[in-house]
Order: C-alpha cells, then structure tokens, then sequence
C-alpha cells in the first residue's frame, strides 16, 4: 500500500489505540517529511497560484497530533556547529554578567536544506520545508507547513504563518531568494513571489488589500486564488485614509502594503550584502 493510502486510511479511523504497524506507518511518514521526500505543498505550473496542496500530507501531520501521547521528553544535549572563528564567547567572572535560558527548537518532521542557517532564538515547526542557502534569523518562526524556498533570509522576529488546518488550504509560501526584513509578518496562505522584497514591519494577511503603486492596481485574495506578491516586488508598509462615515471626518487611515517599485540593481546590491553576514 503506498504512503497516501496508508495515511488517508488511518486519518478516517476512529481507533481507541494504536499499534505498532500504525506507529511504524506514521514514522516512515515522518521520515519523509524530514528527507523532503513529501511536502504539505508543491510547485505546480498547471495551478493558478503555481503551486497545488498536498492534503493528505496535512493529515498526516494532524494524525500524529491524535496518535501521539503527552510524555517527559528530557532534553537532547545541545548541538552547536558554527564558524571557529567565533566560538562561544567566554564570560570573564567579576562582572555578575546575566544569561538566561533558551534557545532555537526545530520540531521534528520537517525539512531543512543544505547550507540553512539558524541564528537563536528561532523556531521552525513540523511540516514546514526550508530550503538550502535560507537564513533563518533571531526569533523568527517558520509555521506548520510553510513552504520557504532556496537562499531567502528571514529576518530578526520576522512570523510566517503556517496554516495546517483546513486540510485543503494552501499554506503560506516564500519563493526563491525573497528578503524578509524585521517583524514583518506573512499569514493566512499568502505567497510572495521569488525575489520579492518587503520590508521591515511589512504585514501581509488574505484580508488585507496590497496597492501596486508600479502597476496602478490592487492585489487581494480572492475566492480560492490566494494574494500573491509579485516576482521582484518591493514592497512596504503604507495606509490609506477611510474614505467614508465617522472615519473619514476623524481623518482615519488604515494600514496597508504598498509595492512602491520592482527589484532592480541597487535593490540588488543592497541584498547581496546579506550574504556577507552568512
């Protein structure tokens, strides 16, 4: 029976317990999560949004939530593999200098790419697939099923949602060589286009409408097709005022992202300098 067949007939049971045979299927499930063999999605040039959901890999995630048991889980010795140049910094004593606790966390069933960089405190959750050359910065989250392609930097305390659930939704996809600046946020099955950069504080959801000053049009998700950011899109945060009622007489503005231009050379060399603080 293939992997498919064996996830969508357990994820219909109703099982009071789980044997073996059903763990031994969900771990090779898991595996493949981990070697980037499966994936919740995948680039599909016959899709309108370019890439198709794989639904029953999400349920596939969400049966390891149902067969899975609470237990103490001790932690795993720590693991560093960093540049000898710089080492961890050793504290002289004297100086009553103050260092708390934490940590990154990578959860187990997903996949992470050759040569992806991980700077602490991040955390990347199951399903998600980072690809190789990707730079995941200080507290930035990478969500359930997140899709994140080849050399993109995620940014310091940057969150891109994942949506697991509804089984069919596409979730949030981050294409090839895209820059994530700082607190920008990218949620509810949004995909950026490759190259695109959005700067810091940028905040990108299905409900919010995006002004493409450089095409004179308005992006929004609509019906099944998600908001997608154009290839090279540069976008920022903006507003627009309320242009109706009781807001409009206060002098109200609502947020709003704007592409205020497309990649071009010096855009080009301002991003080729992240690859020097890799």
């Amino acid at each position: 029976m293939d992997p498919q067949t064996h996830i969508e007939e357990l994820f219909s049971q109703s099982a009071d317990a789980y044997g073996s045979e059903h763990f031994n299927v969900f771990d090779e499930f898991k595996q493949a999560l981990n070697e980037g063999r499966m994936r919740a999605a995948e680039p599909d040039p016959t899709s309108p949004s370019g890439w198709r959901v794989n639904a029953w890999v999400k349920k596939g995630i969400l049966l390891g939530f149902r067969m899975g048991r609470i237990v103490d889980m001790p932690p795993p010795e720590f693991q560093f593999r960093d540049k000898h140049t710089y080492p961890l910094k050793r504290l002289p004593d004297g100086q009553n200098i103050r260092v708390v606790p934490g940590g990154s966390s990578i959860r187990d069933g997903c996949y992470i790419g050759k040569n992806v960089t991980c700077m602490p405190p991040m955390y990347i959750n199951v399903g998600a697939y980072v690809d190789e050359g990707t730079m995941v910065d200080s507290h930035a989250l990478v969500g359930s099923c997140a899709q994140v392609g080849k050399r993109v930097h995620i940014s310091a305390a940057a969150q891109i949602g994942g949506v697991l659930e509804p089984i069919g939704a596409l979730p949030v996809i981050i294409e090839d060589e895209v820059l994530v600046g700082g607190n920008c946020g990218v949620y509810e099955g949004t995909i950026v286009g490759k190259g695109a950069v959005l700067a810091a504080g940028t905040v990108l959801t299905g409900s919010t409408p995006v002004y493409d000053l450089v095409r004179d049009t308005v992006l929004r998700r609509e019906g099944e097709n998600p908001l997608r950011i154009p290839e090279g899109a540069v976008v920022v945060p903006g507003s627009r005022a309320v242009t109706r009622g009781r807001g409009r007489e206060l002098g109200i503005s609502l947020y709003t992202p704007v592409i205020i231009k497309y990649r071009d050379d010096k855009t080009d060399q301002a991003v080729r300098l992240e690859e020097l603080l890799r």
